[in-house]
């Protein structure tokens, strides 16, 4: 009978044991790659001229969605991080742009800016100043962390504040991001009053510096960039100190146009940097060593700071692709060697792609346009002053949203009610008027539509924020921007050269293959809540991409 007590009990701890420990079926270690500024046909353009390692063994050993799209607009850096981690879009996560017009503040503001915390890294006061504070909702790597009691660890990196910040989520145990005043990666007392050793010993070897002594040259012969137009055509902005729009560059040159560190942030060699730290992360976090799903997030954000300044077409971004490429071989290689093969799960997307240079489009008779936001206030502000008796109606035109003054309006609220319906009538009928606007939603017919709807009505109310944004919402036409200049170009529209990027994933539990089939990038969180078995983000409207499990 003991015998019989003693091996009852023995199983009994045996099985809480196993209830209490993760599953042996989960990643070791899961990485998230967003590179900014990044469209789906890049990688078909570049297919040839890839090696074997990087964008190649994501596409030909894991799972590639051919069209994958973000689902909202606008399509910019900050709403595209933390759509990806939350699953959901700015209407629920609250990130409607990089920077918006804060009604409560009267004043705009940065997405991750938060007077509460300080700069943890350098004497730097501003670029550390900054939390996930304004995010809403959970994201994948928070719902880990609660999953796990924060065993698992999560950290998140990037040249860009933002692309560290938002997919770090709440919880992160470490966010670093690059301080351009002194070349080192910072955080903010949000996180931690102190550096751990290893990043203060990456941040001693001053690797900034070094790569700032390099010249950018080509990798490849001048004339085997047939996939981009001739270097240092009309369409391309020269970066700050450099006399031409042309590689090779010296960095010397840029440092001397940018002051301080910012220059190695518009250069490959920003991302050979971000991989360099990669690497120390992995080792100084111990990632994917212990029984516990780790975390670790990066954003390369070279291919977006230099993209804006040449466009789509020109061979630094062709040359940037081929060099990132080897940077994701560097990575692979590094996650085989130290977590494992098939031990880690990849995935990799984007946070937007980018429209072609207008002034270049309609040299090719393909209509586009420019759009000036300060004129559209000006003209937009002066129109409604001959209704409203002179008074300063629009307080701000930002991110394709019109604020009105509310206090513009009657006390009486019925009348105050007939106020701001003939104001917002007049103010959509305006605009409907101006050269490169699509069309116009106003705040009630956006609260009044489904989610779920399609078109660019769809893709305004994902976007928007009852709280947040503004009372007007207008679209542009197809590439229109809203730019000041001939050279360079932009993103944040709902049209497919912003929207289809990449959506890739590699590694354990993911089959070889693809799918045509159309996916939002908010179906990536929810996978891999599926992948992890954790909740899904709690504000998460996205799906399962069920044809890429195993």
């Amino acid at each position: 009978m003991k015998k019989f007590i003693l091996i009852a009990s023995l199983l009994t701890l045996s099985l809480v044991l196993k209830a209490q420990a993760p599953e042996g079926d989960r990643p070791k270690l899961v990485v998230g790659i967003i590179v900014d500024q990044m469209r789906q046909e890049y990688l078909y353009r570049f297919y040839d001229k890839f090696g074997d390692g990087g964008f190649k063994r994501l596409m030909n050993e894991g799972f590639m969605l051919k069209n994958g799209h973000y689902n909202y607009v606008p399509t910019v850096t900050a709403p595209g991080h933390a759509s990806v981690y939350t699953g959901t879009t700015p209407g629920i996560h609250g990130i409607i742009g990089n920077d918006w017009y804060d009604k409560n503040l009267s004043k705009r503001v940065y997405c991750v800016s938060d007077e509460a915390y300080s700069t943890v890294g350098s004497e730097s006061v501003v670029e550390g100043r900054m939390s996930p504070g304004r995010l809403l909702t959970t994201t994948i790597t928070d719902e880990l962390k609660l999953s796990t009691q924060s065993r698992s660890k999560v950290i998140s990196i990037s040249i860009k504040d933002r692309g560290a910040i938002l997919p770090g989520g709440h919880m992160a145990d470490g966010a670093y991001w690059y301080d351009p005043l002194t070349g080192k990666f910072i955080t903010s007392t949000f996180y931690m009053n102190a550096l751990p050793d290893w990043v203060e010993n990456f941040n001693t070897l001053e690797l900034a510096a070094k790569y700032l002594t390099q010249v950018w040259m080509p990798l490849l012969p001048q004339d085997k960039y047939i996939e981009s137009g001739p270097d240092g055509n009309l369409y391309e902005s020269k970066l700050r100190g450099s006399e031409k729009a042309v590689l090779p560059v010296k960095l010397t040159d840029l440092k001397n146009g940018y002051g301080n560190f910012d220059a190695l942030s518009f250069t490959p060699f920003s991302d050979d940097f971000l991989t360099d730290m990669l690497k120390a992360t992995i080792d100084g976090e111990k990632l994917g060593q212990d029984e516990w799903t780790d975390f670790l997030c990066v954003s390369y954000s070279a291919p977006d700071k230099l993209g804006h300044e040449v466009g789509p077409n020109a061979v630094e971004i062709e040359d940037i692709y081929l060099r990132l490429d080897k940077n994701l071989e560097t990575l692979l290689k590094k996650l085989d060697a130290t977590v494992g093969e098939q031990k880690y799960t990849v995935f990799l997307t984007s946070d937007h792609g980018i429209a072609d240079v207008p002034q270049y489009m309609l040299d090719n008779k393909i209509p586009s346009g420019y759009l000036k936001a300060k004129d559209i206030k000006a003209s937009l502000s002066n129109y409604m002053k001959k209704y409203f008796l002179e008074k300063e109606l629009i307080l701000d035109v930002f991110n394709e949203q019109v604020f009105f003054n509310h206090e513009v309006f009657s006390d009486d609220p019925k009348k105050g009610g007939v106020d701001l319906l003939v104001a917002t009538e007049l103010a959509s009928g305006f605009l409907l008027k101006e050269k490169g606007i699509a069309n116009v939603f106003s705040k009630s017919l956006i609260r009044q539509g489904d989610f779920n709807e399609g078109g660019l009505k769809g893709m305004v109310i994902r976007g928007y924020h009852p709280k947040r944004s503004g009372d007007i919402a207008f679209v542009l036409e197809p590439n229109w921007i809203e730019f000041d200049k001939p050279q360079g170009t932009d993103h944040g529209g709902p049209y497919p050269y912003d929207t289809h990027v990449p959506i890739l994933f590699f590694g354990k539990g993911i089959k070889k293959g693809s799918s045509a089939q159309l996916h939002s990038i908010t179906d990536i969180a929810p996978t891999l809540a599926v992948l992890l078995k954790v909740k899904f983000p709690n504000g998460c409207t996205g799906q399962p991409i069920a044809e890429l499990f195993n």
